[in-house]
């Protein structure tokens, strides 16, 4: 009895050990599939196919950016030159273009057509007593060598033309000052312009200064950039600038003055810009924009070969044998997907051109050839380049 249990102990132990070989299986199989494949990464395979390109130099232009409002190029008050008078005319309201010599508004000018006709009055007075004066004068000179009039009467007759004559023209420039006042009751425009505001009320009496009108100058609205100290030193005057609305709407405009002093309160300067005639530019606007500088050399890069890690910009560049190397790099000025590459890498490196962010140090790729580069402008200056890429064989040869 005893050996035919112990022959079926030892059956189902055989059997409880077949079944847990059974089930550890496929923990067998992964662990070879692991271990293949650090061999594969020990072996030095491809873990990934890219495409290269070389830093290309081109021309790109500086520009400075900046913020600001819109402002008047000069504002004219309008207001008149006498006081005293009756509001009876206001011509023009607000938002209109008037011209130089324009009627904006007229003074009630009854008052002065009374005083004119007082004065020509006088004035005729006092021309006839000249005239008497004068022939009194004559005649007494005439008898002056005979004797016939003592030389104290020869004397008075003439004191009494100068008299005259000085009375006439004391009451002819009374005349004058009336007939100006009566000018000056028409309220002209001093220059081209646009009225920005109307202070004036019809019927009011207004004094002399009383402003009745205000004016953009020629319509002229400029932008007035704030800038910093070292932005300040490379602006001049005659540099493009193209300003951003409040409607997103986009104008160009010329720096037509740098000013000359920092505030001592923001430590910043204005840039005044010239702004064209623009129904859209409106004076009070606050609008962003940037002044563009001389162009200068850029060694640039796709934005695709640069993987930001930790802060900073990384490059993969290509190194013999096919394998990776990553380079941290200063970057400057972006447009059009390509990146200004100021530091860490040569003009000849070659660099994984997309997908670097799946590479690490040391790691093996495969080149391929990448497709040609279509050319196109970088900039204002109207330079060009292509992004150089590198072809290679495939299946790990050097290019």
């Amino acid at each position: 009895m005893n050996r035919p249990m112990r022959r079926g102990a030892a059956l189902a132990v055989t059997a409880l050990f077949l079944t847990l070989c059974g089930c550890r299986a496929p923990q067998a199989t992964d662990g070879a599939t692991g271990a293949a494949s650090a061999a594969s990464e020990a072996s030095g395979a491809s873990v990934l196919t890219v495409e290269l390109v070389v830093p290309t130099l081109q021309q790109w232009p500086r520009t400075v950016q900046a913020t600001g409002s819109l402002n008047a190029w000069q504002e004219i008050i309008v207001s008149p030159e006498t006081g005293g008078l009756r509001v009876a005319e206001l011509s023009v309201d607000v938002g209109a273009r008037v011209l130089r010599g324009q009627v904006l508004a007229r003074l009630a000018d009854e008052s002065l057509n009374n005083e004119r006709l007082k004065q020509q009055a006088l004035v005729a007075q006092a021309q006839a007593s000249l005239d008497q004066a004068i022939s009194n004068a004559q005649r007494a000179r005439q008898v002056e060598s005979s004797g016939g009039l003592s030389a104290q009467s020869i004397e008075q007759y003439r004191i009494s033309e100068a008299t005259a004559r000085a009375n006439l023209a004391s009451v002819q420039a009374d005349l004058a000052a009336t007939q100006l006042k009566l000018r000056q009751t028409r309220i002209l425009a001093p220059d081209d312009g646009l009225v920005s505001a109307r202070p004036g009320v019809l019927g009011s009496v207004v004094s002399a200064g009383s402003e009745l009108f205000r004016l953009v100058r020629q319509g002229r609205v400029e932008w007035r950039a704030e800038v910093d100290a070292q932005q300040l030193a490379s602006l001049r005057e005659g540099q493009r600038a193209r300003v951003t609305l409040p409607t997103q709407q986009q104008v160009d405009g010329e720096v037509r003055l740098v000013g000359p002093v920092l505030s001592t309160d923001t430590g910043r300067a204005l840039v005044y810009v010239s702004l064209p005639d623009d129904r859209a530019v409106r004076v009070g606007m606050f609008a962003s924009g940037v002044i563009e500088l001389p162009a200068t050399a850029a060694l640039t890069l796709p934005q695709s070969a640069l993987v930001a890690r930790d802060g900073r910009d990384y490059v993969y560049q290509w190194q013999s044998g096919n394998v990776v190397q990553s380079v941290a790099v200063v970057t400057g000025r972006r447009q059009q997907g390509q990146v200004e590459v100021l530091s860490g890498l040569a003009a000849g490196a070659k660099v994984v051109a997309r997908g670097a962010a799946f590479l690490s140090d040391g790691a093996r790729v495969t080149v391929v050839a990448a497709q040609p580069a279509s050319t196109g402008s970088t900039g204002s200056t109207g330079s060009t380049g292509p992004t150089a890429s590198i072809a290679a064989p495939l299946h790990g040869a050097s290019p």
